[in-house]
């Protein structure tokens, strides 16, 4: 079976881009700061990241176990820039909605009720982080390549999850997080262009 094999080596390509695009959305934050970006979408993430890592001890998946495993101490300190503890409403409504969707069923139903339970969470983990790009003109804070990168992983992802694997929960509801991944890559490109042509505009009327 070649395509095993292949399976196997675009879910480690997978996880080298995830963990890339979380290092460049790290290193944007410290250089430009947090405008623009979500503390409810990151902070997501990292619990996400703890329960990827739980299911793939249980499905025994080295590749989903390392996906997160290496993205998670990356995830931390973008939630540690955004002010999780004097934020604590918006981290307690975060991890409430996080016990509810996927800790809950997977604990009264089974692991693959949880999984899908991640899909909500991905769905709506992006939503914070779209209505910002939304609402705000500026996202200097928001890198277009992570989300860009987020999205070509998902695609991996859900080829080594159809070939490899075969857990239909977690294929699904990747499709579903590249989507939305595709969303914000493209809305943080068009607040990247207005912020430049404003800057334009701006060194015109001074001139």
């Amino acid at each position: 079976m070649l395509f095993h094999p292949i399976a196997e080596m675009l879910g480690w390509i997978a996880v080298a881009l995830g963990v890339a695009s979380t290092y460049i959305q790290l290193r944007r934050v410290a250089q430009l700061g947090i405008e623009g970006v979500s503390l409810a979408t990151w902070i997501l993430f990292a619990y996400m990241a703890c329960f990827w890592i739980i299911y793939g001890v249980v499905a025994r998946s080295w590749v989903v176990i390392m996906g997160s495993l290496l993205a998670l101490p990356l995830q931390i300190p973008i939630v540690v820039r955004l002010s999780p503890l004097r934020n604590w409403r918006t981290s307690l409504y975060a991890f409430v909605f996080f016990a509810l969707c996927c800790v809950a069923p997977t604990i009264f139903a089974d692991w693959s009720a949880g999984v899908y339970g991640t899909g909500i969470v991905m769905a709506v983990t992006r939503g914070p982080q779209t209505i910002k790009l939304i609402r705000q003109r500026h996202a200097n804070g928001v890198s277009t390549v992570t989300w860009l990168m987020g999205t070509v992983a998902s695609v991996l992802w859900v080829i080594y999850y159809y070939v490899d694997t075969h857990l239909w929960a977690a294929l699904e509801v990747t499709v579903v997080g590249g989507l939305a991944n595709l969303t914000i890559a493209l809305l943080a490109r068009w607040r990247h262009l207005q912020a430049q042509r404003d800057m334009v505009a701006k060194e015109v009327f001074v001139a």
